[in-house]
């Protein structure tokens, strides 16, 4: 059986090569559970990834020539080698990241199941035959792979944002250099392993940590590089936005989000309970579609305070690695010092904590699941995106004052609403301006359907038959003097 130690790596992974930065530069990687230090891995930086560039563009060609059906072979050995696996895997995330080791599970599970997807997505890149205007001319529609992709991750999921970006990539016949988050780079690295183990091709996947300002410079101004995807925050996505502009990379960007989780009061209240806390605590609350604002309709409000601060009290805090643990420690303490200010500005602003509202007695970045009652739109919490463990419900009125509170904001990623009105369910969907919408469900992402928001949560799709459509360009072929 495979230990977590097998996959993990402390080298950069330029074409085929394990490699330290050419400064000899580390950064430390630490436990959020514990504190404790893992290792470290190098700082790399624009020399680094231009090489990794370079690399990859040198490997596209051959890469991109294969059939489409041996890339899928290579997709689904790897898919098969995560799975077999995914016990080491989600330890080595877990104790990276700090979500409970079932989550981690699932993550890596679900990182399979991107790569699986993406293997059968692989020889479904259609073109067309245009009917032609012209007698004696043909009009051919082809797909072909954008060339060298640049994938930026963040620490939250750091496998199966990945594996979003690598698979259609890939199954498309582009070549990628990624680029994780500093908090959490084994699991990307143990990418590179697994690719090793399975035949994928020297340059095709390389990966580089460090610097996320000079990696990203050199990413966003390289010409070889044709496509940017990134998951992470707003504020930096405009950023990479405009780096790739001078360029004019294909982009894709999926930012951050304040998904509302509207319960009206024909909903099924323990079905609405349940969904909540799917939807609020996987992670700790640290996903971009995790609920940020919860509305409740005035005629169920209080009895959904008491049951959604009843469960809330029972989740058992502690380190991910631990048998029970349902919620683990946020990333960092910088992480910890954002959600006590938001929970305090909101108690100023006449919040109502029902169930826990500091720091957790575990110490370290832990911190204790949170219900706020009597929340308002002045709250901070109300505007920003919270990325903790803490549950602030507003009451509601009318459906109109509702759908106009839950679309007041520039964000638009996820949301979630509960009811049992066939008519309503259709009627709120349609009027909610975001991406994903779930009804009567707390916990709705799949591989097999489109993952992406609107407004400044971004564009572009992950998963599904469109995920693919990102990595490759469309070309317009005329073939004439047939004499027809």
């Amino acid at each position: 059986m495979a230990l977590w130690t097998d996959f993990k790596r402390e080298k950069i992974l330029v074409d085929g090569r394990w490699l330290d930065a050419g400064s000899g530069a580390v950064v430390d990687v630490s436990n959020p559970a514990t504190g404790e230090r893992l290792g470290s891995i190098p700082n790399a930086g624009r020399a680094e990834t231009k090489a990794a560039i370079e690399a990859a563009h040198a490997a596209f060609p051959a890469w991109s020539a294969r059939t489409a059906a041996e890339r899928a072979e290579l997709l689904r050995a790897l898919a098969a080698a995560i799975t077999e696996n995914k016990d080491a895997l989600a330890e080595l995330l877990t104790r990276e990241q700090g979500k409970p080791l079932a989550e981690a599970k699932g993550e890596v599970g679900a990182s399979a199941a991107y790569i699986l997807w993406f293997a059968e997505e692989a020889r479904r890149v259609y073109g067309d035959v245009i009917p032609s205007p012209w007698a004696d001319r043909r009009i051919l529609v082809t797909k072909e792979p954008v060339g060298v992709v640049a994938a930026i991750t963040p620490w939250n999921f750091p496998s199966s944002m990945l594996a979003r970006k690598i698979g259609p990539a890939l199954a498309a016949g582009c070549t990628v250099v990624a680029k994780p988050a500093t908090q959490t780079p084994y699991s990307a690295l143990a990418w590179g392993v697994l690719a090793e183990k399975v035949g994928i091709p020297a340059g095709v996947i390389n990966i580089v940590t460090g610097s996320a300002s000079q990696i990203g410079e050199e990413l966003t101004s390289n010409p070889l590089v044709r496509k940017l995807t990134f998951t992470g925050s707003t504020s930096v996505g405009k950023v990479l936005i405009k780096q790739c502009a001078d360029t004019v990379k294909k982009v894709s960007m999926e930012l951050g989000g304040n998904a509302p989780f509207l319960v009206f009061d024909d909903a099924d209240l323990d079905r609405a309970v349940e969904g909540a806390m799917a939807a609020k605590f996987r992670n700790a609350g640290q996903t971009c579609v995790c609920t940020n604002r919860f509305y409740v309709q005035s005629g169920i409000y209080d009895a959904f305070i008491e049951r959604l601060s009843a469960a809330t009290a029972k989740l058992r805090v502690g380190d991910g690695l631990e048998d029970g643990t349902v919620q683990g420690p946020l990333i960092d303490d910088k992480a910890v010092a954002k959600v006590e200010e938001l929970v305090a500005d909101a108690r100023d602003r006449g919040g109502r904590v029902t169930t826990g509202g500091g720091r957790h007695s575990l110490g370290q970045s832990f911190f204790e699941p949170t219900v706020i009652a009597d929340a308002t739109p002045e709250m901070k919490l109300a505007r920003e995106e919270i990325f903790g463990p803490v549950a602030p419900v507003f009451r509601f009125e009318h459906e109109d004052q509702v759908i106009a509170a839950a679309n007041a904001t520039e964000y638009g990623l996820a949301c979630y609403f509960y009811t049992k009105d066939l008519g309503r369910a259709f009627r709120v969907s349609e009027r909610l301006k975001y991406g994903i919408v779930g009804i009567n469900e707390g916990l709705v992402t799949t591989e097999v359907a489109p993952f992406g928001g609107v407004k400044e949560s971004g564009f572009g799709s992950e998963g599904s038959k469109y995920g693919i459509q990102d990595y490759v360009d469309t070309k317009y072929v005329c073939v004439g003097g047939l004499g027809l």
